[in-house]
């Protein structure tokens, strides 16, 4: 019950960013109250270089952001596919990857 409320809490917290916000805006936006600006966890998981995520397909990254995970709430009803795309190519590209 406790998750069910932390959920609908964390999403009640987050708006829909701009259409055309960029992976970097959107992730700053929704993604950094939880795993820091520079990918390095707090409430959420390390998400960096180095992390579990970084071996991790980019198909999991993407399922991740649109399915939830964990203590993470689903993003599917906040962000269109292109957005989840875009933050997940961010997320590559501050982890070092292309």
């Amino acid at each position: 019950m406790m998750a069910l409320c932390l959920a609908v809490a964390v999403s009640a917290c987050v708006d829909r960013p701009d259409e055309d916000a960029t992976g970097e805006q959107i992730y700053v936006e929704i993604c950094a109250r939880c795993h820091a600006g520079d990918l390095s966890g707090g409430v959420g998981p390390a998400i960096g270089a180095g992390s579990d995520a970084s071996s991790q397909p980019d198909e999991f990254l993407i399922s991740a952001i649109t399915d939830g995970r964990g203590r993470m709430p689903s993003f599917s009803q906040t962000l269109t596919q292109e957005q989840i795309e875009r933050v997940a190519d961010y997320i590559r590209l501050v982890q070092g990857g292309t």
